[in-house]
């Protein structure tokens, strides 16, 4: 069995996890401060977001040298204490890899932009402009604008994906792929422990650089010419063979806009690209006309109906990655479960047992540990978040919403609602930093914060090292087969997991109202046993019938008749 099969990872986002030296930004130092605490949490992992080289026009995605650690995040020396401290606790680390594309003040770009003749001109993706003039492309970028930007210098357009401080690679160019080889041997000889791969799917494009198409906006969508692109898997094929394959090495690759079989491609067991991938099929629902800038409600069944699409698709060959928030999406319980102070814990207890039961990798992003909720900051000048800041001026300069429904969005879905400090205790700062924090910290610190969870034994800390500690105690909950009940319920997500002659039965009501649940005939067992509930209950209660409170959460472990073993 791969050892990443068992993990559970755990996300920091270095910038808001625990500032060391008073300056408002945590560092890496910070991080190594807080390894006992992770250790007690239990996690195997830490994905550490971008710690690299930075202009930060997109909070460390833009990276200015893959080799060099950013001065705000300290030295590499700091990096090394806290590789060795984190691997005396027998906590791996895992990096992200953003290779799709570099700052524009990566050495690389500042030499490709500077002639047509430079020797790292064809690093990057160079258009020349349309006869009238207009960019090479009608697409757009992912944080407003065209993907196309042009260089007054040499009198041609680059391509850039993201934002256009953000140039794409260009991944055609074997010069480019060796000298980023060169650079992940660099971070695993060092002794990183595999890689987080940010828009990986993204690296190679249609090399006709045809038009996007018209979804009635200003630009093109060009995704499909740069989305899982003609040459992903032999340009993820090669990686492996030269770098991945040499190391016991795990990795992830996010992939926006990926299916269940373009996934099996990427994590298939004879494919030799990655272990998993993340992808976004369960964090778009409620999208709206204008995706997460016009969010709508959701229904459980279509939720029911994407993670059980992923987890039948993926059960024999590849591996899923189960998340429900990061750096880039809204805090969970705010998303899937209900923030007000009467629900805010059932339901983030409510939302780790769903996860947690099923079978994937599990991510924790940081602060999701003691139910941190969304941060509605009532000015758009207390948000730092680039696609935030665009889409707030765009969407109201092109007359298409109103600040109004712009803030209302913002509250829901900005990617900085993930990105507040994380609430250490409840003195100033939530203990985060003795400076003023890069972005405001949440103001309900006070009752939300580390210090208050591990003085609690029933806090959602401690609920989530036990949901850890049963992963290592079932093999059940790595291996088994996952089977969704109650398909058609509004309020209940039921499923089991099945290996051999063990069955557990995971019961979550998704509702702030009572439910019913009831045990469907075909589930015949010999005995049961509670192992895990988000509420005191009678733990010999009947299983066939249970009146479920408002968020309720159980699991239970049986033993099946052996014709149904």
């Amino acid at each position: 069995m791969e050892w990443w099969k068992e993990a559970v990872v755990y996300q920091i986002y270095p910038r808001s996890f625990n500032d060391s030296n008073g300056d408002g930004i945590g560092d890496l130092i910070g991080i190594t401060q807080k390894l006992d605490y992770l250790k007690k949490l239990g996690v195997n992992v830490l994905w550490i977001s971008p710690v690299y080289q930075s202009p930060n026009d997109d909070n460390g995605y833009d990276i200015s040298d893959y080799c060099e650690i950013m001065e705000e995040f300290g030295t590499m020396s700091d990096f090394d204490q806290m590789l060795k401290e984190a691997h005396k606790r027998d906590i791996k680390i895992m990096m992200d890899l953003v290779v799709n594309h570099t700052s524009d003040e990566h050495q690389w770009f500042v030499e490709s932009r500077s002639s047509k003749e430079n020797p790292y001109r064809d690093y990057y993706i160079w258009k020349k402009p349309n006869e009238d003039g207009t960019p090479p492309t009608n697409w757009g970028a992912a944080f407003g604008g065209s993907a196309w930007q042009l260089d007054e210098g040499t009198g041609e357009y680059y391509l850039h994906l993201f934002s256009k401080k953000q140039p794409d690679l260009n991944w055609e160019n074997e010069s480019v792929r060796q000298d980023i080889y060169k650079m992940m041997l660099y971070w695993l000889d060092k002794g990183v422990d595999g890689f987080r791969m940010d828009v990986i799917n993204m690296i190679s494009k249609d090399q006709r650089f045809p038009e996007g198409e018209d979804h009635g906006g200003t630009y093109g969508d060009g995704s499909p010419y740069y989305m899982n692109g003609p040459r992903v898997h032999t340009f993820l094929q090669e990686m492996n063979q030269q770098v991945l394959s040499k190391y016991d090495a795990i990795t992830v690759g996010e992939m926006p806009g990926v299916d269940v079989e373009q996934a099996k491609r990427y994590t298939g067991n004879d494919r030799n690209e990655l272990n998993m991938v993340f992808h976004f099929d369960h964090v778009d629902i409620g999208n709206g006309k204008f995706g997460k800038w016009t969010p709508e409600r959701w229904n459980l069944t279509e939720l029911k109906r994407i993670f059980s699409k992923w987890q039948k698709g993926l059960e024999h060959d590849g591996w899923n990655s189960l998340y429900w928030s990061n750096h880039d999406q809204p805090r969970a319980i705010s998303r899937f479960g209900d923030d007000s102070s009467l629900y805010r814990e059932a339901s983030g207890k409510m939302l780790a047992t769903c996860l947690h039961m099923m079978k994937g990798t599990p991510y924790i992003y940081q602060g999701e540990e003691i139910g941190m909720i969304n941060a509605a900051f009532n000015k758009i000048d207390d948000y730092r978040d680039i696609e935030t800041l665009h889409a707030f001026s765009d969407f109201q300069e092109n007359g298409l919403l109103s600040k109004e429904q712009l803030m209302f969005a913002i509250h829901k879905r900005s990617r900085d609602n993930a990105r507040t400090p994380m609430q250490w205790s409840n003195t100033k700062n939530a203990g985060f930093t003795t400076a003023v924090p890069w972005i405001p910290v949440n103001p309900n610190f006070q009752e939300i914060n580390a210090e208050k969870a591990l003085n609690n034994n029933d806090s959602i800390f401690y609920y989530y090292q036990k949901l850890i500690q049963l992963r290592k105690q079932y093999r059940v909950i790595v291996n088994g087969s996952y089977e969704l009940i109650l398909e058609d319920d509004e309020q209940i997500y039921a499923y089991t997991r099945k290996l051999n002659e063990q069955l557990l039965l995971v019961i979550c009501n998704f509702s702030k109202e009572k439910a019913l649940f009831q045990l469907p005939k075909k589930i015949q067992y010999t005995n049961s046993e509670l192992i895990i509930a988000n509420m005191d209950i009678d733990v010999d209660a009947c299983i066939e019938e249970i009146k479920l409170k408002a968020y309720e959460a159980r699991v239970y472990h049986l033993n099946v008749l052996e014709e149904q073993a």
